[in-house]
């Protein structure tokens, strides 16, 4: 598996994990040409030269990333995929001293929240009503990188 930077040729691919994972932010083909420009930080797992099997999207805040939208292909679920590409947003925050990671969860998505809180993020609050089709409330989560090391 080799994790690399999201490029505009792996747009299509990312459409179709998002596709099949409903529980994710449902984004436009602009919105991940945004990222592959260099708008915001993304990564894709490869299982192979062309095959892209999970992607993460995040960006910096001031001193913290925020992780937008991240999946792994249902087939390639609990290999490592996720984790390694969590790693790569952590290094490259770690790049600027980042001192926090955080993201938004779907109160109903246990696994991720499962897989979220092995990584050492911890539940800091709840939107209410954050989610839409279905409406659903989201968790916030949050993780200190004072003790990460790339």
């Amino acid at each position: 598996m080799l994790v690399r930077l999201l490029e505009r040729r792996d747009v299509e691919s990312v459409m179709t994990i998002q596709a099949a994972c409903p529980e994710i932010a449902q984004w436009t083909v602009w919105d991940y040409a945004r990222v592959a420009k260099g708008e915001m930080a993304g990564w894709v797992a490869e299982s192979k030269p062309g095959v892209v099997i999970g992607f993460l999207v995040a960006r910096r805040i001031a001193s913290d990333i925020e992780i937008l939208n991240f999946a792994v292909q249902t087939a390639s679920r609990r290999h490592g995929i996720g984790s390694a590409l969590l790693r790569e947003s952590l290094r490259w925050a770690k790049s600027f001293d980042a001192q926090r990671a955080f993201l938004e969860v779907r109160v109903s998505n246990l696994a991720a929240i499962r897989f979220y809180e092995l990584n050492h993020f911890e539940v800091t609050g709840r939107r209410p009503r954050y989610y839409t089709e279905p409406i659903e409330d989201a968790l916030l989560l949050a993780a200190p990188l004072y003790n990460y090391s790339p």
